[in-house]
């Protein structure tokens, strides 16, 4: 009851069906979007776990979660693109391919050079499926590593991907019903810098910042920035700050859920459902249907389910 419930809710608001399994659907018009994935860059299970939670996944009791993804579909140009190259590309592109068969891709958005958010990439070189130019969309210090790093470089200089520079807060016109604008957050840029991306079309605007420290670190107010949008895909690594009793979390500091919420519920209730919260680390018990995910809905926010469709 509570998925429907769930389901229903988004349906109203922005026009949304879930399919699961993917089917090839009918042609339609405009723009959607899909989640193609929800979890932290070592999906889940995550290798080594053998917490509760990844015990009932290998005992066949709940389902893998996927690594963070978006695809997004302009029908009247029969094009999609996918946000992050996760290690579970081959299943999102086929999931994707699933929802417009006759669309190409016709390109990739990385947020950064964490494992999770590009190493997918290695699926489009000739040990692989080969490609052919794909569009890669990175920011400079994301282009230049993969330009100057093997074995990335490789499929800069055979030509199976092709990079294109964004820059910051500079819109990407991708077709006349779709702009995408990159902007910088703050988070451990070991590699490269870290970006955030709105999504527009003449009718809705989405926030997707999978990756971000804690919300203070950024010159930006994330109420105003939800604000200015109609939906928020935002960070939710770790529920609270309890997740990794064996791990010095201030290395790692998402900003928490419980922080979130915290943060957010001043809001009303209008701006409030309009966050979605995504990029569930294995230990999450948003991942699966628990206490803490039903507190997280009766507050008036969101939780990410793969495979759901948005209308744009």
């Amino acid at each position: 009851m509570q998925k429907i419930t769930f389901l229903l809710s988004l349906f109203l608001l922005f026009g949304c069906s879930q399919n699961e399994p993917i089917q090839p659907t009918s042609p339609t018009n405009g723009v959607e979007l899909v989640i193609l994935g929800v979890a932290q860059d070592a999906g889940f299970p995550q290798a080594g776990c053998e917490k509760e939670q990844c015990e009932k996944y290998w005992e066949g009791s709940v389902e893998k979660r996927h690594v963070v993804s978006l695809g997004l579909i302009d029908h009247d140009t029969n094009q999609t693109w996918i946000f992050e190259a996760t290690p579970d590309f081959p299943t999102q592109l086929h999931n994707l391919k699933g929802m417009a068969p006759k669309a190409e891709l016709s390109g990739i958005f990385l947020t950064h050079a964490h494992i999770g958010h590009y190493t997918g990439l290695m699926h489009l070189g000739r040990e692989a499926m080969g490609g052919q130019g794909v569009p890669v969309y990175a920011m400079p210090q994301m282009g230049n590593y993969l330009s100057n790093n093997g074995p990335w470089s490789q499929l800069v200089e055979l030509g199976n991907i092709q990079l294109h520079p964004i820059i910051a807060d500079s819109a990407v016109q991708l077709t006349p019903n779709i702009s995408v604008t990159p902007f910088r957050v703050p988070h451990r840029d070991e590699f490269s810098e870290t970006v955030g991306y709105t999504i527009s079309t003449p009718h809705k605007n989405v926030l997707f910042i999978p990756d971000i420290d804690k919300w203070e670190k950024w010159e930006r107010s994330i109420a105003e920035e939800i604000n200015k949008v109609d939906l928020a895909f935002l960070d939710a690594t770790f529920y609270d700050g309890n997740e990794l009793p064996n791990r010095n979390m201030s290395e790692i500091p998402h900003p928490f859920v419980v922080e979130s919420m915290d943060l957010f519920d001043a809001l009303p209730d209008s701006e409030r459902e309009k966050v979605m919260f995504i990029h569930f680390n294995h230990t999450n018990p948003l991942l699966l249907n628990t206490p803490q995910k039903q507190t997280v809905i009766n507050k008036g926010y969101r939780v990410a389910e793969e495979m759901l469709r948005i209308k744009l």
